[in-house]
């Protein structure tokens, strides 16, 4: 007597069935090909699922976001028009929220389309970036946060190319401006700074960094993550007071009671043997490197 079909067999029959309600086939991928993009998904987030674990996964995908993206990856023309109809537009305004400028936006915009298309090929496989979507959330989303890493790219890459004297010109403060920082700046101070900076995610201290650092306003760094500047406001005022009792809760396990840990709060930023500057900038591209899912 059987019993039922294989898990092989059963996960084959649910890629069948939502290869034909996502309309992968209209975008020109065959039905092995989306099963291995569905397996390939799964190996990256779910590794040691079961299969029904896999097919509940697949089903919470935007499989035909998935499907459109992976097309254009392949070079199907009818995907990638399908993709410019739905997102030209779409990408131009992301490009112009974060740069709030036409021609710098559309010069944004521009040099991504070659990465999303895939101009270059490796070892006879195109080079598309957009084989980096998985579908985890919205295309428009991911986009998002693509041009938004690029952008950050660009303006680091700027930053690098400018002289010390025109940095200096536009009130840069190098750590070097405090050779001699006074006496009472306490060691145990700075240790507890760079260990509660350190413990921050890439996001946040991209938020931190933005808005302290290149004296972005909150409806720049707004865009430039894709939420609301109320939102950012909100996420700053969080972070502060969550810095400041990691802060707090270092210095004490440094051997400060807590009016000496309040009194060293006090000390100037400038003063901390840590360079607060440079811990604000590490791995901030990283932060556009995640999935972000509902963006």
């Amino acid at each position: 007597m059987s019993s039922g079909p294989s898990p092989a067999d059963a996960l084959f029959e649910a890629a069948r069935d939502l290869f034909e309600k996502c309309g992968a086939h209209k975008y020109g991928l065959a039905e092995d090909e989306f099963h291995h993009i569905l397996e390939q998904v799964a190996a990256k987030y779910i590794p040691a699922a079961t299969p029904p674990q896999k097919v509940k996964f697949w089903r919470e995908l935007r499989l035909e976001e998935l499907a459109l993206a992976r097309a254009c990856a392949n070079g199907q023309e009818y995907a990638w028009q399908e993709f410019l109809t739905r997102f030209r537009e779409k990408l131009y305004d992301i490009a112009r929220g974060i740069t709030k400028e036409d021609s710098s936006a559309r010069d944004l915009a521009d040099s991504i389309y070659g990465d999303l298309y895939g101009t270059s090929e490796r070892d006879g496989y195109r080079l598309s970036r957009l084989n980096f979507y998985m579908g985890r959330g919205s295309l428009e989303g991911w986009l998002r946060t693509v041009v938004a890493q690029e952008f950050v790219n660009r303006y680091r890459k700027q930053k690098r190319l400018v002289s010390l004297d025109e940095q200096e010109e536009d009130g840069v403060q190098f750590s070097a401006a405090a050779p001699n920082p006074p006496s009472q700046a306490d060691p145990r101070l700075g240790k507890a700074v760079d260990e509660a900076l350190g413990q921050l995610r890439p996001e946040d201290r991209l938020v931190l960094a933005s808005y302290y650092l290149d004296n972005r306003t909150l409806t720049e760094i707004g865009r430039l993550v894709g939420v609301h500047e109320s939102t950012i406001s909100r996420r700053l005022e969080k972070l502060l007071k969550g810095l400041r009792k990691q802060i707090m809760a270092g210095l004490v396990a440094r051997g400060m009671n807590r009016g000496q840990a309040e009194e060293a709060l006090e000390s100037d930023v400038r003063y901390l043997q840590v360079d607060v500057g440079k811990r604000l900038q590490e791995n901030r591209p990283a932060a556009f490197q995640q999935d972000k899912g509902s963006v």
